[in-house]
This record gives structure tokens, C-alpha cells and sequence, in this order.
């Protein structure tokens, strides 16, 4: 592949990066005032928004074991990542129409109108980010080499970054001025990121994929170990008699489905020991990121601010509240474009001080900044950590992937 060829196809796959980080950016922030708009308690809020993770903690390993082993015109990849963009279409046709859907199907249409509002945003955030997982795939596979590889991935935390920022953006323009021809503000916010989700997917079709080397697939050890496991489970042969023997092979399946943790936890202590610490920092890495990011408005709300959410609208207390949200996101919007510089400068970085330091010295820097930010009572301290903890954020995206690569390329 041509050095302008490469290029070309790098800024195909990362458009529906940019896309993906978009849509779950300002989609999800949207999320929270519809929830509780249609009577959602808060406590229930973040069972709503757990349905999604949850979900891919069990397809993910499914999905991309099936990926690394399909064979069609259109590669391994693309099939899985167009089904689940239709996902990701579909839950934002499904979350701002959701009141419309339910009077059309009940005469009392306020619980449809939750229920399709919860599985509207649990389709957006499973599709969402399981989506990630056969691009990262795709990625590795047309940039096989460590040097390709880490510049991949810092294109792919561009924009994922750059992605994050019109995210949070979105969200804040008012929308009014398109009210005649799109409906609301919600309908013309979910309208937009439709369609700008849909330019980038139809970005992949130009899309080449090559030709795995043999049956290995590219990703990960563990994707790698439970592809196997899989396919063993999930094994079918045409059926002869309809009724009894399909029972049975649902037996047989549920049965296997059961066996199958154990057996992903036996191809778990088979994986060699570096790629091992490696998943257990990743995983410890990403449950601090995620969790920060996910209470940080809140934190500043409550915490700096002195606001109480459950205030009624127009009291103090709850302007005091939606301020520090407001700070918070800007703290978040920051963090975006903190992430982009790092992700241009990743590769000077890694030359000069070694892949291992800068993970390393990400790794330590976040818990130094989430001290800071425990401690502080300043609300320019702590939205300057906040920005900060961008280069964690960064770091997360990149070197993990190229510290994998040059162990494959090392034991080669």
C-alpha cells in the first residue's frame, strides 16, 4: 500500500471514528434532561445508562470473535461495523420521536414513552461503543507494522478527541432558527448528528481491506482465544427434523452458553503475562477515566458550586447547580482539546522518552490530578486538572494498542 493510500484509507476508517464520538457525545449528554423530563427518577438514571455497557461486556468478546473469523466480499470487518451503524441510526431516529411512537401504539403513551426512550439510548450507547471494537480491528489490520500502528492509533485519538469536542458543542447551540423544517430542539440536534453520522459511514465503503495473514487475526490475545471458544459454542448444522431437534440444539446451546465463562477464564491464564498486566492496567486505566468523566459535572455542580439538583427550576440553589454543570462541561470540552494536542505530539513523545514512560507516566499522572481535584476548592484548579487529565485520556487510545503490537512483533 502507497504512503498516499495509506493515508487516504487511515482518514476513511477514522471519519467514523469522529462519527461514532459525536454521536455518543452529544447524544449522551442530551440523555440526562430527557430522562428526567419524562419522569425518570435520578436514581434510576444511572441503571438507564448502565444497560449499554453492560450489554458489550457481553457481546463485545462475541462479536469480535466472529469478526476475526468471517469471510465475505466486503472484508471481516465492515459487515459487523455497518450492522451496528444501523443501530446507531436507528436509536437516534427512535430517542427524540419517542413520545410520537408511543401515542401511536397506547392510549396511556407515557410508559412507552419511557420504554422507548430507554431502549433508544441503551441501543445508542451499545451500538455506540461495541462499534469501536471491529474499527480498532480494522485499524490493526491495515496497519500491521508498530510505527504504522502507533501513528493509527494517534489518528485515532484525533479523532476521537475532535469528535468529542463538536459533541459537546452541539448540545449547547439553540436550534431554534431550524424549528420549522426539523421539529424541536431535540429533533433537530438528533437530526444533524444523523446526518452527519451517515456521511461518515458511507466514508467506509471506499474502505480497503487486506487480506488477513492466513486464519490469525489481528487483535488482541484474549480476541484471539475467545474466537475459538466461540465458534465451538455456537455451532449449528442444518436441522432434519424442525421441532425435536431444534429444541434439542437450543438445550445443547444453552448449555454451552453456560460453560462458556469458564472456558474464557481458562483462555484468560493462557494468555502470556505481559499482554495480561497490560489488560488488567487498560481495564483499571479505563474504569478511573470513565468513572471521572462520568460524575465530573456533578462533582463540580454539588461540590464547588453548592448547587442541589433536585432544587426546583428558578431557585438558587438550582442555579448555583446548572452553573457548575455548565463549568464542568467546559472542564470536559477542555479535556477534548488537550487530548488532540497530545495526539499530535504522541509520536515525538514515544521517540524521545519510549512507548513504556509515557504509558507509565500517563497511568501515574491521573490519580496526581484526581488528588488535586479532592483537595481543591478553586474552581480554575480544578477545571485546569480536568483539561489535563486529556493526556491520560490520549495515552489510553494509543500506546496500549502499540505496546501489543511491538510485543507480536518482538515474539515474531
Amino acid at each position: 500500500m502507497s504512503l498516499q493510500s495509506r493515508r487516504t484509507q487511515l482518514l476513511l476508517v477514522n471519519s467514523l471514528t469522529f462519527g461514532l464520538e459525536v454521536c455518543l457525545a452529544a447524544g449522551i449528554t442530551y440523555v440526562p434532561p430527557l430522562l428526567l423530563e419524562v419522569g425518570v427518577e435520578e436514581k434510576f438514571m444511572t441503571m438507564v445508562l448502565g444497560i449499554g455497557p453492560v450489554l458489550g461486556l457481553v457481546f463485545v468478546p462475541l462479536i469480535g470473535s466472529a469478526s476475526d473469523h468471517w469471510h465475505s466480499s466486503y472484508g471481516r470487518r465492515r459487515p459487523f461495523i455497518w450492522v451496528l451503524c444501523l443501530g446507531v441510526l436507528l436509536s437516534l431516529f427512535v430517542i427524540p420521536h419517542a413520545g410520537s411512537l408511543a401515542s401511536l401504539c397506547a392510549l396511556n403513551p407515557r410508559p412507552l414513552e419511557i420504554a422507548f426512550l430507554i431502549v433508544g439510548i441503551g441501543l445508542l450507547d451499545f451500538c455506540g461503543q461495541v462499534c469501536f471494537t471491529p474499527l480498532e480491528a480494522l485499524l490493526s489490520d491495515l496497519f500491521q507494522e508498530p510505527d504504522n500502528c502507533r501513528q493509527a492509533f494517534s489518528m485515532y485519538a484525533f479523532m476521537v478527541s475532535l469528535g468529542g469536542c463538536i459533541g459537546y458543542l452541539l448540545p449547547a447551540i439553540d436550534w431554534a432558527f431550524l424549528a420549522p423544517y426539523l421539529g424541536g430542539q431535540e429533533s433537530c440536534l438528533f437530526s444533524l448528528l444523523a446526518l452527519i453520522f451517515l456521511a461518515c459511514v458511507l466514508a467506509t465503503l471506499c474502505v480497503t481491506e487486506e487480506a488477513a495473514q492466513g486464519d490469525a487475526p489481528a487483535g488482541p490475545a484474549l480476541k484471539e482465544a475467545a474466537a475459538a471458544s466461540w465458534l465451538r459454542c455456537g455451532c449449528w448444522r442444518p436441522a432434519r427434523a424442525p421441532c425435536l431437534l431444534q429444541g434439542r440444539r437450543a438445550l445443547q446451546a444453552g448449555r454451552r452458553l453456560c460453560a462458556l465463562l469458564p472456558r474464557l477464564h481458562g483462555l484468560y491464564c493462557r494468555v502470556p503475562g505481559a499482554i495480561r498486566r497490560l489488560f488488567v492496567a487498560e481495564l483499571c486505566s479505563w474504569m478511573a477515566l470513565m468513572t471521572f468523566m462520568l460524575f465530573y459535572t456533578d462533582f463540580v455542580g454539588e461540590g464547588l458550586y453548592h448547587g442541589v439538583p433536585r432544587a426546583k427550576p428558578g431557585t438558587e440553589a438550582r442555579r448555583h447547580y446548572d452553573e457548575g454543570v455548565r463549568m464542568g462541561s467546559l472542564g470536559l470540552f477542555l479535556q477534548c482539546i488537550t487530548s488532540i494536542f497530545f495526539s499530535t505530539i504522541m509520536d515525538w513523545l514515544v521517540k524521545h522518552f519510549g512507548t513504556r514512560a509515557v504509558y507509565l507516566a500517563s497511568v501515574v499522572f491521573f490519580p496526581g490530578l484526581a488528588f488535586v481535584m479532592c483537595l481543591s476548592r478553586s474552581v480554575t484548579v480544578v477545571t485546569i486538572s480536568a483539561a489535563l487529565t486529556g493526556f491520560t485520556f490520549s495515552a489510553l487510545q494509543i500506546l496500549p494498542y502499540t505496546l501489543a503490537s511491538l510485543y507480536h512483533h518482538d515474539k515474531q
